[in-house]
């Protein structure tokens, strides 16, 4: 059942919140590439931005019904995609300006592409591009659209929802299962399916670049959690604080735990920490006050930067952290409501800290733990069905000569300094590389 806008006035801010939420797209690319080594940016980058496209797509032919159409059988665990095929009936306006199927679609579809670009990161530099092509439509109709389905699609008037959200009844703003833990998972369940990358301890090449990516990402995320407030109000307002809050607290509990192991704090860390405390605050942003969020960012960040400290013993390589930072973030959020959330924050949720109902102890970890799961199995068998018919990985050859000009016939960083190369009077003259261009663009030295 599509949720219904009070007044044009929270139409416009929804637009609005749209506008914030496609800006995620160039953020994650940067924020992605940024992390990854000078020859495989270029790539990286258009694994995160071709997944609008392709999501685009699919949500117009049949993901629509998928998500928001009545549950088949009134199971709860898919929607009827001849509902809204096409969206060839919704293009009538009653003249009110209050026709709105067509604004959530294009809504859903942000949503569903920002997690599938997530999953990108379990595939940064090893997988064909050709292999992410089928495995991103794949991916999305045999798992986000289904577990889309359980949290975001509320029961009606003879309309019957998601299993999650109306039987289960568990707490989740704004995807903190649909679109952080799912993705957080998937990702390491590909990353498991292609295995280590063969120059694994790789440096970030531009992390002014991150930070930028980061930034955006920040900003981005006022219109994801906004949004979900449904219009321009007081929940909207709480939401907003929330939101900001948890980051910069994120900023806190990241660095705190690097400079307590690591000895310092870095600028990478800060970013990591705002992002992994905006995870942790996105299902709980409608349940906790502003001291509640701030914990969150705390606690979220603080695992996160944690776990990441054990990064280089562990046998899976998820490139750039998807796992730790939005599977775990978004479990920590998620457990952050379980422990205390407020009975007057406008969710109206009591943690059982403050004597809330023991319910929502099983209710919570109910919900993690069938995210997760299906999550990771469907990731699994689609990865290994597409690695058996195609093969996922690229060549050795291909690895170490970088995805971007080998798949892509591009560089990143093709442009020389100022006077490098040029020739008076030749001007149009093809030059040999010299030995300062060639430095310009080679492969910073591995961490180890």
């Amino acid at each position: 059942m599509e949720p219904i806008l009070a007044a044009n006035a929270d139409l416009a801010w929804m637009l609005a919140a749209f506008v914030f939420v496609l800006l995620m797209f160039p953020g994650l690319a940067f924020f992605y590439g940024g992390m990854v080594g000078s020859k495989n940016v270029l790539n990286t980058m258009t694994m995160v931005l071709s997944t609008l496209g392709i999501t685009a797509v699919l949500y117009v032919l049949f993901g629509h019904g998928l998500v928001s159409g009545p549950s088949i059988n009134d199971w709860g665990i898919i929607g009827n995609p001849m509902d809204y095929l096409g969206l060839t009936n919704w293009m009538t306006d009653d003249g009110s300006g209050s026709t709105q199927t067509l604004y959530f679609a294009a809504w859903f579809i942000l949503f569903a592409a920002i997690t599938i670009a997530i999953v990108a990161s379990g595939a940064a530099g090893r997988m064909k591009f050709s292999a992410w092509l089928v495995f991103a439509p794949i991916w999305l109709t045999v798992v986000y659209f289904p577990i889309a389905h359980w949290i975001f699609a509320a029961d009606g008037d003879g309309f019957s929802g998601g299993f999650m959200l109306n039987d289960l009844e568990i707490v989740d703003y704004a995807g903190g299962t649909a679109v952080h833990m799912n993705a957080g998972v998937a990702a390491l369940a590909l990353a498991l399916v292609l295995g280590a990358r063969r120059r694994r301890m790789e440096r970030p090449h531009n992390v002014p670049m991150t930070l930028l990516g980061g930034g955006i990402l920040w900003f981005g995320w006022f219109g994801f959690n906004g949004s979900c407030a449904l219009g321009a109000s007081f929940l909207t307002q709480v939401v907003i604080l929330n939101t900001l809050l948890a980051g910069c607290a994120g900023m806190i509990g990241f660095c705190a735990i690097e400079r307590w192991r690591e000895g310092h704090a870095t600028s990478l860390g800060l970013i990591t920490g705002s992002v992994a405390g905006l995870v942790g605050i996105t299902p709980a942003a409608s349940s906790m006050t502003p001291l509640g969020a701030l914990l969150v960012g705390l606690f979220a960040s603080a695992a996160v930067a944690f776990l990441l400290s054990f990064k280089s013993r562990l046998k899976v390589d998820d490139t750039l952290d998807a796992f730790a930072v939005h599977g775990v973030g978004g479990m920590i959020g998620t457990l952050c409501i379980v422990l205390f959330a407020a009975e007057s924050a406008p969710a109206g949720v009591q943690g059982i800290l403050f004597g809330g109902p023991i319910d929502i102890v099983w209710r919570e970890l109910a919900g993690i733990v069938i995210t997760c799961t299906w999550s990771f199995v469907m990731t699994w068998l689609i990865a290994k069905g597409i690695d058996k018919v195609m093969g996922m990985r690229v060549d050795e050859e291909t690895e170490i000569a970088g995805l971007d000009t080998t798949i892509h016939a591009e560089s990143a960083y093709e442009i020389p300094a100022a006077g490098v190369g040029h020739v008076p009077g030749l001007s149009n003259t093809a030059v040999p590389r010299t030995s300062t261009t060639q430095s310009a663009t080679t492969e910073p030295t591995p961490a180890h």
